[in-house]
């Protein structure tokens, strides 16, 4: 009975352990739409804002203050990064753009362009993978892998800015990048548009961002988006019209 009651103890507290670490295992970022107004955020984002992590413009949202923030996850170029640019630099504004080591590899030339066109160019780490399966030397090796290739790029030190990728977080790794002094971004508008082969009609994609458009906005947008390309032009025309205007995520 003694042993058969060890047992019991030794399975309970296993159980108890690895329950516990799978609740830091991991989380998905995401938000519930509600029109023009603040969207809802996870239940633990009172949490993840302890840990310098921002969403929105509070200050922006509570107070009126018409004001978006345009940040591109880029991990390839497949030719629409440039006209993204170009529609930027045209229209006077400038945003975040998340990047991995593939880009600059095979295109180094959009990374000086991004960096010399004033934005901010940060880090949504070397490879895609999920830092909640990483050790925190892993997170931190795979992270200064892509600031040194930016550094040797352009003799720029890249912005401690962070998002991870896919959206994917832990407490942990948010505490681990916040006591190393990195900034991690998430977002509080978005919508369907990372798949290359499932485009949104322009007109649509439109209709969506601009009824979803809030004072404060962090808007994530993936500019390999051949949809993106099109509309972004006429969206910010249209945002300015509103009365917008285009923050830099230092600002926050």
């Amino acid at each position: 009975m003694k042993v058969l009651r060890f047992i019991s103890i030794v399975i309970i507290v296993s159980l108890l352990a690895s329950s516990v670490c799978y609740a830091d295992e991991g989380y998905n970022w995401y938000i519930v739409k509600r029109g023009n107004d603040v969207p809802r955020f996870p239940d633990n984002a009172n949490e993840v804002a302890k840990y310098g992590s921002i969403y929105i413009d509070d200050n922006s949202a509570k107070n009126g203050i018409k004001k978006i923030y345009l940040t591109f996850d880029a991990g390839y170029e497949n030719g629409n990064i440039g006209k993204i640019l170009d529609i930027m630099r045209d229209e006077g504004v400038t945003g975040a753009f998340f990047i991995l080591s593939n880009l600059i590899n095979k295109n180094p030339d959009l990374i000086k362009r991004m960096a010399d066109e004033g934005h901010l160019v940060c880090n949504h780490t070397s490879n895609h993978k999920d830092l909640t399966r990483l050790s925190d030397s892993e997170i931190i090796s795979n992270l200064s892998c892509l600031e040194k290739q930016y550094r040797d790029l352009t003799g720029l030190d890249m912005e401690k800015i962070f998002r991870f990728p896919e959206g994917r977080y832990s407490i942990s790794a948010l505490k681990f990048l916040y006591e190393n002094g990195y900034k991690t971004v998430f977002w509080s508008m978005a919508y369907d548009d990372w798949d290359n082969s499932r485009q949104m009609n322009p007109d649509k994609a439109k209709m969506k961002l601009l009824s979803t458009t809030h004072d404060g906005a962090i808007l994530l947008l993936h500019p390999t988006s051949s949809t993106n390309a099109q509309i972004l032009r006429d969206l910010i025309r249209e945002w300015k019209s509103m009365g917008y205007s285009f923050g830099t995520l230092t600002e926050i």
